[in-house]
Protein backbone atom coordinates (compact mmCIF):
# COMPACT_ATOMS: atom_id res chain seq x y z
CA UNK A 1 0.00 0.00 0.00
CA UNK A 2 1.39 3.42 -0.98
CA UNK A 3 1.68 6.35 1.44
CA UNK A 4 -1.52 8.06 0.25
CA UNK A 5 -3.42 4.82 0.66
CA UNK A 6 -2.10 4.46 4.21
CA UNK A 7 -3.31 7.96 5.16
CA UNK A 8 -6.71 7.51 3.51
CA UNK A 9 -7.19 4.09 5.05
CA UNK A 10 -6.21 5.26 8.53
CA UNK A 11 -8.48 8.31 8.65
CA UNK A 12 -11.38 6.44 7.04
CA UNK A 13 -11.13 3.87 9.81
CA UNK A 14 -10.89 6.59 12.50
CA UNK A 15 -13.99 8.41 11.20
CA UNK A 16 -15.88 5.12 11.00
CA UNK A 17 -15.02 4.25 14.60
CA UNK A 18 -16.02 7.73 15.80
CA UNK A 19 -19.33 7.46 13.95
CA UNK A 20 -20.03 4.06 15.54
CA UNK A 21 -18.96 5.34 18.96
CA UNK A 22 -21.15 8.46 18.93
CA UNK A 23 -23.96 7.39 16.61
CA UNK A 24 -24.61 3.90 17.95
CA UNK A 25 -23.18 3.29 21.41
CA UNK A 26 -23.56 6.84 22.75
CA UNK A 27 -26.53 8.07 20.71
CA UNK A 28 -28.44 9.07 23.84
CA UNK A 29 -27.00 11.23 26.62
CA UNK A 30 -26.34 9.07 29.67
CA UNK A 31 -23.93 8.77 32.55
CA UNK A 32 -21.13 6.38 31.54
CA UNK A 33 -20.79 3.53 34.01
CA UNK A 34 -17.46 2.18 35.24
CA UNK A 35 -18.15 -1.10 33.40
CA UNK A 36 -18.89 0.66 30.10
CA UNK A 37 -15.82 2.89 30.47
CA UNK A 38 -13.64 -0.14 31.21
CA UNK A 39 -14.91 -2.07 28.17
CA UNK A 40 -14.41 0.87 25.81
CA UNK A 41 -10.96 1.59 27.23
CA UNK A 42 -9.91 -1.99 26.48
CA UNK A 43 -11.46 -1.79 22.99
CA UNK A 44 -9.51 1.36 22.07
CA UNK A 45 -6.24 0.00 23.48
CA UNK A 46 -6.65 -3.29 21.57
CA UNK A 47 -7.44 -1.40 18.35
CA UNK A 48 -4.33 0.77 18.81
CA UNK A 49 -2.10 -2.22 19.54
CA UNK A 50 -3.45 -4.05 16.48
CA UNK A 51 -2.70 -0.98 14.40
CA UNK A 52 0.81 -0.91 15.91
CA UNK A 53 1.24 -4.56 14.94
CA UNK A 54 0.23 -3.63 11.39
CA UNK A 55 2.81 -0.82 11.34
CA UNK A 56 5.44 -3.29 12.61
CA UNK A 57 4.55 -5.83 9.90
CA UNK A 58 4.14 -3.49 6.91
CA UNK A 59 6.62 -0.67 7.70
CA UNK A 60 9.23 -2.59 9.68
CA UNK A 61 10.35 -3.13 13.30
CA UNK A 62 11.83 0.36 13.72
CA UNK A 63 8.60 2.16 12.78
CA UNK A 64 6.54 -0.36 14.75
CA UNK A 65 8.51 0.28 17.95
CA UNK A 66 8.41 4.04 17.31
CA UNK A 67 4.61 3.88 17.06
CA UNK A 68 4.24 1.88 20.28
CA UNK A 69 6.69 4.13 22.18
CA UNK A 70 4.95 7.29 20.93
CA UNK A 71 1.56 5.82 21.77
CA UNK A 72 2.63 4.89 25.32
CA UNK A 73 4.12 8.36 25.94
CA UNK A 74 1.06 10.21 24.58
CA UNK A 75 -1.31 7.93 26.51
CA UNK A 76 0.60 8.44 29.74
CA UNK A 77 0.83 12.22 29.34
CA UNK A 78 -2.89 12.40 28.59
CA UNK A 79 -3.60 11.07 32.09
CA UNK A 80 -2.44 14.38 33.59
CA UNK A 81 -4.71 16.11 31.08
CA UNK A 82 -7.66 14.06 32.35
CA UNK A 83 -6.96 15.15 35.92
CA UNK A 84 -7.69 18.72 34.84
CA UNK A 85 -10.87 17.63 33.01
CA UNK A 86 -12.13 16.11 36.26
CA UNK A 87 -11.59 19.41 38.07
CA UNK A 88 -13.29 21.42 35.28
CA UNK A 89 -16.36 19.17 35.24
CA UNK A 90 -16.59 19.24 39.02
CA UNK A 91 -16.21 23.04 39.15
CA UNK A 92 -19.05 23.64 36.66
CA UNK A 93 -21.13 20.74 38.06
CA UNK A 94 -21.52 19.13 34.64
CA UNK A 95 -23.88 16.16 34.84
CA UNK A 96 -22.39 12.77 34.01
CA UNK A 97 -24.78 12.26 31.07
CA UNK A 98 -23.43 15.40 29.34
CA UNK A 99 -19.72 14.86 29.99
CA UNK A 100 -19.32 12.42 27.10
CA UNK A 101 -20.69 15.03 24.65
CA UNK A 102 -18.17 17.63 25.81
CA UNK A 103 -15.30 15.14 25.62
CA UNK A 104 -16.30 13.97 22.14
CA UNK A 105 -16.24 17.45 20.62
CA UNK A 106 -13.20 18.36 22.71
CA UNK A 107 -11.33 15.44 21.19
CA UNK A 108 -12.45 16.37 17.67
CA UNK A 109 -10.87 19.77 18.29
CA UNK A 110 -7.79 18.05 19.69
CA UNK A 111 -7.34 16.14 16.41
CA UNK A 112 -7.21 19.41 14.50
CA UNK A 113 -4.87 21.16 16.95
CA UNK A 114 -2.49 18.22 17.24
CA UNK A 115 -2.34 17.93 13.45
CA UNK A 116 -1.41 21.60 13.12
CA UNK A 117 1.19 21.40 15.90
CA UNK A 118 2.76 18.21 14.52
CA UNK A 119 3.00 19.74 11.03
CA UNK A 120 4.48 22.94 12.49
CA UNK A 121 6.93 21.05 14.71
CA UNK A 122 8.22 18.78 11.95
CA UNK A 123 8.57 21.76 9.60
CA UNK A 124 10.54 23.75 12.19
CA UNK A 125 12.83 20.82 12.99
CA UNK A 126 13.49 20.23 9.28
CA UNK A 127 14.23 23.94 8.89
CA UNK A 128 16.46 24.23 11.97
CA UNK A 129 17.29 20.95 13.70
CA UNK A 130 19.00 22.78 16.57
CA UNK A 131 15.48 23.56 17.84
CA UNK A 132 15.53 20.02 19.22
CA UNK A 133 17.87 21.33 21.93
CA UNK A 134 15.17 23.84 22.95
CA UNK A 135 12.41 21.22 22.79
CA UNK A 136 14.49 18.87 24.92
CA UNK A 137 15.24 21.58 27.49
CA UNK A 138 11.52 22.45 27.58
CA UNK A 139 10.61 18.83 28.36
CA UNK A 140 13.24 18.57 31.11
CA UNK A 141 12.02 21.84 32.67
CA UNK A 142 8.38 20.70 32.43
CA UNK A 143 9.25 17.41 34.13
CA UNK A 144 11.13 19.27 36.86
CA UNK A 145 8.12 21.54 37.48
CA UNK A 146 5.82 18.52 37.58
CA UNK A 147 8.02 16.94 40.26
CA UNK A 148 7.64 20.03 42.43
CA UNK A 149 3.97 20.67 41.66
CA UNK A 150 1.70 20.57 44.67
CA UNK A 151 -1.91 19.39 44.41
CA UNK A 152 -4.93 20.61 46.23
CA UNK A 153 -5.11 24.22 45.05
CA UNK A 154 -8.62 25.08 43.97
CA UNK A 155 -8.91 26.61 40.51
CA UNK A 156 -11.19 29.56 39.78
CA UNK A 157 -12.13 28.74 36.19
CA UNK A 158 -14.66 31.57 35.94
CA UNK A 159 -11.80 34.07 36.14
CA UNK A 160 -9.54 32.33 33.65
CA UNK A 161 -8.37 34.75 30.96
CA UNK A 162 -9.88 32.74 28.11
CA UNK A 163 -13.30 32.65 29.84
CA UNK A 164 -13.28 36.38 30.62
CA UNK A 165 -12.21 37.17 27.05
CA UNK A 166 -14.96 34.98 25.59
CA UNK A 167 -17.65 36.53 27.80
CA UNK A 168 -16.53 40.00 26.78
CA UNK A 169 -17.41 39.33 23.13
CA UNK A 170 -20.15 36.69 23.41
CA UNK A 171 -23.15 36.42 25.78
CA UNK A 172 -23.35 33.36 28.00
CA UNK A 173 -26.71 32.02 29.18
CA UNK A 174 -27.07 31.37 32.90
CA UNK A 175 -30.06 29.04 32.48
CA UNK A 176 -29.92 25.24 32.55
CA UNK A 177 -29.80 24.35 28.85
CA UNK A 178 -29.07 20.64 29.12
CA UNK A 179 -26.73 19.29 26.41
CA UNK A 180 -26.91 22.39 24.17
CA UNK A 181 -23.85 24.50 23.38
CA UNK A 182 -25.81 27.47 21.99
CA UNK A 183 -29.36 28.75 22.57
CA UNK A 184 -31.52 31.69 21.54
CA UNK A 185 -32.80 33.82 24.41
CA UNK A 186 -34.26 37.32 24.99
CA UNK A 187 -31.62 40.06 25.14
CA UNK A 188 -33.66 42.33 27.44
CA UNK A 189 -34.62 44.68 24.59
CA UNK A 190 -37.43 42.62 23.14
CA UNK A 191 -35.19 40.80 20.68
CA UNK A 192 -33.74 37.30 20.60
CA UNK A 193 -30.00 36.74 20.66
CA UNK A 194 -27.69 33.79 20.20
CA UNK A 195 -25.94 32.91 23.47
CA UNK A 196 -23.44 30.27 24.48
CA UNK A 197 -24.30 27.92 27.33
CA UNK A 198 -22.18 27.08 30.34
CA UNK A 199 -21.57 23.69 28.71
CA UNK A 200 -19.86 25.46 25.79
CA UNK A 201 -17.67 27.35 28.27
CA UNK A 202 -16.64 23.96 29.67
CA UNK A 203 -15.85 22.75 26.12
CA UNK A 204 -13.78 25.88 25.54
CA UNK A 205 -11.73 25.20 28.69
CA UNK A 206 -11.25 21.56 27.69
CA UNK A 207 -9.92 22.65 24.28
CA UNK A 208 -7.56 25.23 25.77
CA UNK A 209 -6.32 22.70 28.35
CA UNK A 210 -5.58 20.17 25.62
CA UNK A 211 -3.76 22.82 23.58
CA UNK A 212 -1.52 23.67 26.55
CA UNK A 213 -0.73 20.01 27.17
CA UNK A 214 0.02 19.52 23.47
CA UNK A 215 2.95 21.92 23.77
CA UNK A 216 4.58 19.30 26.01
CA UNK A 217 3.42 16.14 24.27
CA UNK A 218 4.32 17.12 20.69
CA UNK A 219 8.02 17.77 21.51
CA UNK A 220 8.00 14.47 23.42
CA UNK A 221 6.83 12.51 20.39
CA UNK A 222 9.33 14.35 18.14
CA UNK A 223 12.06 12.81 20.29
CA UNK A 224 10.83 9.36 19.27
CA UNK A 225 10.21 9.71 15.54
CA UNK A 226 10.38 12.21 12.67
CA UNK A 227 8.04 10.17 10.45
CA UNK A 228 4.80 12.22 10.02
CA UNK A 229 2.73 9.03 9.69
CA UNK A 230 4.03 7.69 13.01
CA UNK A 231 3.65 11.07 14.71
CA UNK A 232 0.03 11.54 13.64
CA UNK A 233 -1.21 7.96 14.05
CA UNK A 234 0.31 7.48 17.52
CA UNK A 235 -1.26 10.78 18.64
CA UNK A 236 -4.65 9.99 17.15
CA UNK A 237 -4.74 6.48 18.60
CA UNK A 238 -3.84 7.84 22.05
CA UNK A 239 -6.54 10.54 21.81
CA UNK A 240 -9.26 8.16 20.56
CA UNK A 241 -9.49 6.38 23.89
CA UNK A 242 -9.43 9.50 26.08
CA UNK A 243 -13.19 9.70 26.63
CA UNK A 244 -13.48 6.14 27.88
CA UNK A 245 -10.29 6.51 29.91
CA UNK A 246 -11.65 9.68 31.54
CA UNK A 247 -14.68 7.89 33.00
CA UNK A 248 -12.53 4.95 34.04
CA UNK A 249 -9.88 7.09 35.74
CA UNK A 250 -12.47 9.36 37.35
CA UNK A 251 -13.34 6.47 39.66
CA UNK A 252 -9.84 5.16 40.33
CA UNK A 253 -7.64 8.30 40.14
CA UNK A 254 -6.97 8.43 43.91
CA UNK A 255 -5.14 5.09 43.58
CA UNK A 256 -2.38 6.57 41.39
CA UNK A 257 -0.75 9.04 43.78
CA UNK A 258 2.78 8.52 42.35
CA UNK A 259 1.82 8.63 38.66
CA UNK A 260 2.56 12.36 38.48
CA UNK A 261 6.17 11.71 39.48
CA UNK A 262 6.51 8.88 36.98
CA UNK A 263 5.29 11.15 34.19
CA UNK A 264 7.71 13.86 35.32
CA UNK A 265 10.70 11.51 35.04
CA UNK A 266 9.42 10.28 31.63
CA UNK A 267 9.40 13.87 30.35
CA UNK A 268 12.91 14.47 31.67
CA UNK A 269 14.16 11.23 30.08
CA UNK A 270 12.55 12.03 26.71
CA UNK A 271 13.98 15.56 26.80
CA UNK A 272 17.45 14.17 27.55
CA UNK A 273 17.10 11.62 24.73
CA UNK A 274 16.20 14.41 22.32
CA UNK A 275 19.24 16.51 23.30
CA UNK A 276 21.64 13.55 23.12
CA UNK A 277 20.27 12.57 19.71
CA UNK A 278 20.82 16.05 18.27
CA UNK A 279 24.23 16.49 19.97
CA UNK A 280 25.72 13.54 18.08
CA UNK A 281 25.52 15.55 14.84
CA UNK A 282 27.91 18.17 16.26
CA UNK A 283 30.63 15.65 17.25
CA UNK A 284 31.16 17.28 20.65
CA UNK A 285 33.53 15.48 22.99
CA UNK A 286 34.03 15.61 26.75
CA UNK A 287 37.14 13.91 28.10
CA UNK A 288 37.48 11.92 24.88
CA UNK A 289 33.88 10.70 25.03
CA UNK A 290 31.22 11.67 22.53
CA UNK A 291 28.64 13.93 24.16
CA UNK A 292 25.82 12.87 21.89
CA UNK A 293 24.57 9.36 21.12
CA UNK A 294 21.39 7.59 20.07
CA UNK A 295 19.34 5.65 22.64
CA UNK A 296 17.81 2.69 20.73
CA UNK A 297 14.03 2.83 20.42
CA UNK A 298 13.64 -0.57 22.13
CA UNK A 299 15.52 0.66 25.21
CA UNK A 300 13.49 3.89 25.19
CA UNK A 301 10.24 1.91 25.15
CA UNK A 302 11.46 -0.23 28.05
CA UNK A 303 12.48 2.80 30.12
CA UNK A 304 9.22 4.69 29.48
CA UNK A 305 7.08 1.62 30.20
CA UNK A 306 9.17 0.77 33.27
CA UNK A 307 8.87 4.27 34.76
CA UNK A 308 5.11 4.40 34.29
CA UNK A 309 4.68 0.83 35.53
CA UNK A 310 6.85 1.52 38.59
CA UNK A 311 4.81 4.63 39.51
CA UNK A 312 1.58 2.61 39.24
CA UNK A 313 2.97 -0.26 41.34
CA UNK A 314 4.26 2.13 44.01
CA UNK A 315 0.84 3.80 44.10
CA UNK A 316 -0.85 0.46 44.70
CA UNK A 317 1.72 -0.75 47.26
CA UNK A 318 1.78 2.56 49.17
CA UNK A 319 -1.76 3.96 48.81
CA UNK A 320 -2.65 7.38 50.18
CA UNK A 321 -4.25 7.48 53.59
CA UNK A 322 -7.92 8.52 53.71
CA UNK A 323 -7.03 11.85 55.35
CA UNK A 324 -4.04 12.49 53.02
CA UNK A 325 -4.77 15.62 50.94
CA UNK A 326 -2.35 14.41 48.27
CA UNK A 327 -4.47 11.34 47.69
CA UNK A 328 -7.71 13.29 47.68
CA UNK A 329 -6.44 15.94 45.30
CA UNK A 330 -7.10 13.86 42.21
CA UNK A 331 -10.35 12.38 43.42
CA UNK A 332 -12.85 12.42 40.61
CA UNK A 333 -16.60 11.88 40.41
CA UNK A 334 -17.81 8.45 41.35
CA UNK A 335 -18.96 6.20 38.53
CA UNK A 336 -22.68 5.84 38.18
Amino acid sequence: MDLIGQWVGFFTFVLLMLAVDLGVFHKKSHAVSLREAGIWSVVWVVISLLFGAGVYYFKGPQQGLEFITGYVIEKALSVDNLFVFVVIFSYFKVEGRYQHRVLFWGIMGAFLMRGILIATGTWLVALASWLLFLFGALLIWTGFKLLREEDGEEEDFENKFVVRLFKRFFPVSTADNGPKFFVREPDGNGRMRLAATSLFVVLLLVEVTDLLFAFDSIPAILAISKDPFILVTSNVCAILGLRAMYFLLAAIMPMFRFLQYGLAVVLMFVGTKMILHEAQHYHWKLGGWNVGFEIPIGISLGIVGGLIGLSVVLSLVFPAKPDDPEGAAHAGPTAE
